[in-house]
């Protein structure tokens, strides 16, 4: 009897132990459940009071060039609303359009004035290429994503040794000559920036199979039907950064390296070797002249091209 009543005190002893183990742990892990949650709602609160998300006012005298668009129109303001979102919202790219803005906004305007081409078409390089020498799945390079055929057919240089789709200048002076024809053809800035994006020959399609005359009335696909708006959004934002949160100061711009010009009418069998002459490598005389898309130059025909040379002191010594 003795024995049975020791077994059951040890057994009561045991109970009573266990019970007060599992009463501390669950008090420790209720008070590590609300440390978590009291945590995680202090991060959400940090976050909320740091970056606010809101919906954009949109401007109500947008215009291209000059055209002013429908803000009466419902579909049209939706439409407008989405490009102005998402270049706002996608800050990375936003903050690079501006950068290099600064840089070849430069280059470009004075091209746009001698040819009498409105200064939004400026934004439309940038809708294009993003102001970078990019190549389209179509084949379209440069700048202002030109054509294979139709940098030929408006006297650009187009092959393996040399392509002037990428330079700078001349791809813009074929850009303003394409833009003045089909300006001449429709009439309409707006509907001129829409061809160069769709083709002359789709635009003027779309323009017979639904009866209408104005961008704005067509049911276009997806890409163009979106182009005008998404580039009155970049102008928009890129002329006026700070109403849209963007705080870039002076030193926080790309700027051009001061250059000088060297004529070539002869075969070059390295540029490297050729870039060395000046203190500088490959690369960067490449930088300078991208239109150049082979380490060597065949010029049979003794063409004379102008070679752009950086100043000494910009970039860093080659070894």
């Amino acid at each position: 009897m003795k024995y049975l009543k020791n077994i059951l005190a040890g057994i009561g002893f045991l109970f009573v132990m266990g019970s007060l183990i599992y009463a501390v742990q669950q008090q420790t892990e209720e008070n590590d459940e609300e440390t978590t949650i009291s945590t995680f709602s202090k991060v959400d609160k940090n976050v909320a009071d740091t970056y606010q998300i809101s919906a954009i006012d949109i401007p109500e005298n947008l215009n291209f060039a000059g055209e002013p668009a429908p803000m009466d129109d419902p579909e049209i303001v939706e439409r407008i609303d989405r490009e102005f979102l998402v270049n706002t919202y996608w800050q990375s790219n936003a903050v690079l359009l501006m950068k290099r803005a600064h840089k070849y906004f430069p280059i470009i305007e004075p091209i746009l004035a001698k040819n009498g081409i409105p200064e939004d078409f400026k934004y439309l390089a940038v809708a294009e290429s993003g102001l970078q020498n990019v190549v389209s799945p179509a084949g379209a390079t440069g700048f202002w994503q030109i054509m294979r055929a139709t940098g030929r057919e408006y006297g650009l240089e187009v092959n393996d040794n040399v392509d002037e789709r990428y330079h700078i200048e001349k791809s813009t002076q074929v850009a303003c000559e394409y833009l003045k024809r089909w300006k001449d053809k429709f009439g309409s800035w707006t509907l001129t920036a829409a061809a160069y994006n769709a083709g002359p020959g789709g635009i003027q399609k779309y323009m017979k199979i639904q009866n209408v005359d104005d961008y704005y009335d067509l049911l276009l696909g997806q890409e163009t039907g979106r182009y005008v708006f998404r580039i009155m959004a970049i102008k928009e934002i890129l002329s006026n950064p700070e109403k849209y949160g963007f705080q870039l100061e002076k030193e926080d711009y790309y700027t051009q390296v001061p250059t000088f010009t060297v004529e070539v009418d002869t075969a070059v069998t390295s540029w490297a070797e050729f870039a060395s002459l000046y203190e500088i490598n490959y690369k960067v005389l490449k930088r300078h002249n991208p239109w150049l898309r082979e380490p060597h130059l065949n010029n049979s025909s003794r063409k004379k091209y102008t070679i752009e040379i950086p100043n000494k002191g910009y970039y860093r010594e080659s070894k």
